[in-house]
């Protein structure tokens, strides 16, 4: 075989491929809005990224019925803002799961400026029946879990950066001197690096406090595809 002909083929296997996905990819967005049509409840769950979650929201509004109360599980980004794209940001509303959900109880609460009471008291009771134990949180960036989490993790990520311990020496003093279950800097690796710059970028915007400024070996990290537990790689293999 001539090394065109292989490139040839090499090419059209794929151009098959990215076919096939782009097939999916419509496939799943055309089911996703046809769910939506008949839904009283939808939460959203994309990456932590306000340009990207305002798109899904303005399409949801499209989509869904009036009635039909929107949900972000952000972490961190605010639900005012969120809810400004649509035309029901009285039925805007952020519902915080922690990860992973399956076996977290917690779940923030937070009202955006317009939420109205009726649906902040119906996705409370929607938690509750989830066997979750719902907590009102107020529109701050961070909310009260990720505003007291990731500048630990973060500081936690410093004193790799300066010298200070290796990572596992950080996460064990932290385990077995402050009691915490899982050390910050295993725990950001589960969470995701990328996630966890994120959030930092949102509080140290949000609040423009140098406290909240994400430590240049976490964005370093992150630059290297260096994700965490996701990639195979973080501060930990």
């Amino acid at each position: 075989m001539r090394p065109s002909d292989a490139c040839s083929k090499t090419i059209a296997a794929v151009f098959f491929s990215l076919l096939l996905l782009c097939r999916l990819a419509i496939s799943l967005i055309v089911h996703a809005c046809t769910v939506a049509l008949f839904s009283d409840f939808v939460v959203e769950a994309v990456t932590e990224n306000m340009a990207v979650k305002t798109q899904i929201f303005t399409k949801l509004d499209e989509v869904c019925p009036p009635h039909t109360v929107l949900a972000s599980n952000t972490s961190s980004l605010p639900i005012t803002e969120i809810a400004a794209v649509t035309k029901r940001p009285e039925r805007v509303i952020g519902m915080h799961f922690m990860n992973p959900v399956p076996v977290m109880k917690l779940v923030e609460i937070i009202r955006g400026l317009q939420t109205a009471d009726e649906v902040y008291q119906l996705t409370e009771d929607l938690a509750k029946q989830m066997s979750k134990v719902p907590v009102s949180v107020n529109d701050f960036p961070g909310f009260v879990s990720n505003r007291v989490l990731m500048p630990m993790i973060n500081e936690a990520i410093y004193c790799v950066y300066e010298g200070v311990a290796t990572p596992e020496a950080i996460d064990e003093v932290m385990k077995l001197g402050i009691n915490h279950p899982m050390g910050p800097l295993k725990l950001a690796d589960f969470i995701g690096l990328d996630t966890c710059l994120y959030i930092m970028e949102v509080l140290h915007e949000g609040f423009a406090d140098s406290k909240y400024r994400p430590c240049p070996l976490l964005r370093k990290y992150v630059k290297a595809g260096w994700l965490g537990k996701k990639s195979g790689r973080g501060f930990y293999e």
